[in-house]
């Protein structure tokens, strides 16, 4: 029995095509047609290099995943730095942003699609990683907001963050009004939260 490599945590070149090729051929054929031959094939390498690069498909899933993440909380920090002196304007910047960028995402798209029923072999990505990402997210955004000193400290600012993170992700997941509303909706709410906390 052979014994599959371990890919290296930061991966080498081949790693980012492999994992763009992942998340395409998901989108398009969904979770069950992507296998290591039909990566190897579209990103241009070979089956070993596939395994060298991501290992196993639950790690390529996690490797999807993290991969994603990574560019949505860039467009949250993008967004803080545009607006260091305003919170709440911060806070509306940051979540038009990510909800501009979760409306052209073929990821999510998959992701809405397996959770209305068009298929369910790609949940398991969704529900092993939710909690993962939820931390991920509240610790980037909590280090962010406290560079503000607002007038919520501890356990309410915590709330707070958690309330506007579950609430972008319900909208990412099913929309229901423009991506521009939807953020002055809640820099609304958090301005009368944080308000309120003052």
């Amino acid at each position: 029995m052979s014994v599959l490599p371990v890919p290296s945590a930061e991966g080498g070149r081949y790693r980012l095509p492999i994992i763009t090729a992942a998340i395409e051929l998901t989108a398009r054929s969904g979770w069950s047609a992507v296998t290591m031959a039909r990566l190897a094939e579209l990103a241009g390498v070979s089956r070993q290099t596939v395994y060298n690069e991501i290992g196993s498909k639950p790690a390529l899933a996690e490797a999807m995943v993290a991969h994603e993440l990574s560019r949505f909380l860039a467009v949250v920090g993008a967004a803080f730095d545009r607006y260091p002196d305003d919170l709440v304007a911060a806070i509306r910047e940051a979540v038009r942003a990510v909800l501009e960028l979760a409306d052209d995402n073929v990821l999510l798209r998959a992701i809405a699609s397996a959770t209305h029923g068009t298929g369910t072999e790609f949940l398991p990505l969704l529900t092993t990683r939710a909690g993962t990402l939820l931390t991920e997210a509240k610790a980037v955004l909590t280090e962010r907001v406290r560079g503000y000193a607002p007038p919520l400290t501890g356990e309410r600012l915590t709330a707070v963050i958690d309330v506007v993170i579950r609430t972008v992700l319900s909208h990412v997941m099913q929309p229901s009004d423009t991506p521009a509303r939807t953020a002055d909706a809640l820099a609304w709410l958090a301005a009368r939260l944080l308000d309120a906390g003052a």
